[in-house]
């Protein structure tokens, strides 16, 4: 088969599955599928990010018109280098169509759980042209006496608002979801899916939501009668305002002799009967942070 080298150390994996590769990624990250993408050259990209926007004014069927310009300031986005290796047998190998599947399945949803945990701060961020939401305003969605998860999400959409935003979207972890499908009125009617027989929440007050396991970070039990720190659950926000960038989609390459450390120990490749997928992406990510809120789980306790 063309595409295979004769020692048999790299395998060009045709464009197709490349593509595919990249399409599944963008599928199993909530914030690419919320956010707007654009291609980033690899010296990075300046975008003007609008501050504040004119004013319109009345005027007199003969008077000058007003003048007023929207203030920007800018911001750059650099593209970070995200990968993942992961091992298989010489078995997959032998059968490509089973080795194309296994990288397809295994691969985008490695890069892409990381990605949306570094935009939700669960983690460092690669560099300081990379936003997170780690400090962004927080909204309990848990019931408590007094409080609905009704509550907690007006509650976000009015902090957006205030920053000039308008809530279009919003993030959900699985732990999440499930908080928001055990929320009901006063007559026990679920609040956020149209029936009991849903087995999604798809919108939410009117936003398009997105689920993905990468959007849950959690919790820290309190010590003794002090509460502990909430575990995130989810993001709302103006989806407007945030954008993420990629230079060359994902770039995969292949190798079998060669030593990998797998759980700290030093395994050859060769000698095992193994090669290993090395996976690649450089991307960015840019918000107006100001324009979201993250919705928070129960607080535990010790």
């Amino acid at each position: 088969m063309s595409g295979i080298s004769t020692n048999r150390t790299n395998i060009a994996l045709p464009t197709e599955i490349a593509q595919e590769v990249m399409q599944k990624t963008q599928e199993a990250s909530a914030i690419m599928r919320l956010a707007r993408r654009i291609n980033l050259p690899g010296r990075g990209l300046t975008i003007p990010v609008i501050t504040g926007d004119p004013e319109a004014a009345w005027v007199a069927e003969t008077g000058a018109k007003p003048v007023s310009n929207p203030s920007l300031t800018q911001k750059v986005m650099q593209a970070y280098k995200l990968a993942v290796i992961v091992p298989f047998s010489d078995e997959f190998r032998r059968d490509l169509p089973a080795l194309y599947d296994a990288i397809v399945e295994r691969l985008p949803g490695a890069l892409a759980l990381k990605f949306d945990q570094t935009v939700m701060g669960n983690g460092s961020a690669p560099g300081e042209n990379f936003d997170t939401f780690a400090a962004v305003t927080a909204q309990s969605i848990v019931p408590a006496e007094g409080h609905t998860a009704y509550d907690g999400l007006v509650a976000a959409y009015a902090d957006v608002a205030a920053h000039n935003g308008t809530v279009n979207g919003i993030g959900i972890s699985p732990a999440g979801e499930s908080i928001l499908l055990g929320a009901t009125d006063g007559v026990g009617r679920p609040l956020f899916t149209a029936g009991v027989f849903d087995s999604d929440v798809n919108r939410i007050l009117g936003a398009d939501v997105a689920k993905g396991r990468g959007l849950y970070k959690a919790g820290a039990a309190g010590v003794g009668t002090a509460a502990g720190t909430p575990a995130v659950v989810g993001v709302a926000g103006d989806w407007t305002q945030a954008v993420y960038g990629t230079v060359e989609g994902v770039q995969i390459r292949f190798a079998d002799q060669t030593g990998l450390t797998i759980a700290s120990e030093q395994v050859n490749l060769w000698e095992h009967n193994m090669f290993a997928v090395r996976a690649e992406i450089e991307v960015g990510f840019r918000a107006d942070t100001d324009c979201f809120n993250l919705l928070t789980g129960a607080v535990p306790q010790a």
